[in-house]
Parts: C-alpha cells; structure tokens; sequence
C-alpha cells in the first residue's frame, strides 16, 4: 500500500537543501525527498554509477564566489615561470 505522509514545520535550510536537491537531480520535491528516505533507510545508495566518495561532503559546500576565488588562484599556480624554464 502506497501512503502520503504530509511534512509540518521543514526548518527553512532543511527546506532549501531539499529545493536544492531536487533541483541538481532534475525531479520533484516529492521525488527528492523520497530519495533520501530510501538512501537513509539503507534501501538504496545515493548514486550506483559513482565509485569515489571521499570528498562528498564537500559538493555543494562552497559559495559561487567562493570556487571562482579557488579557480583564479588555481590559475595563478599553473603560471610558467620563463625564468626558471630557459
């Protein structure tokens, strides 16, 4: 039997990482959240296709601002020095 369950009360940052999440998924709230009630349960993993984890917690953690900073200082280390390399 299929059931509805009805949510009240979704603290605001658990309601925009919902939002969110339905949103890189391309799918509904209702799709999103019960993703993570099979995933939490243990009746299905996150993502089968994926074989690394180890840095997970970090998507999705850094500001716009934040990862274009990393990327201009990224650029800035892979500078040649013409000096060095006569």
């Amino acid at each position: 039997m299929v059931r509805t369950v009805t949510l009240r009360k979704i603290p605001p940052d658990v309601a925009r990482g919902l939002e969110e999440r339905a949103g890189r998924g391309h799918t509904s709230l209702n799709r999103a959240v019960i993703g993570l009630l099979e995933e939490g349960l243990g009746l299905r993993s996150g993502n089968p296709r994926r074989s690394h984890h180890d840095l997970d917690r970090l998507a999705g953690a850094w500001s716009r601002e934040a990862g274009k900073s990393f990327d201009r200082s990224l650029r800035a280390q892979r500078g040649i020095d013409r000096e060095i390399w006569r």
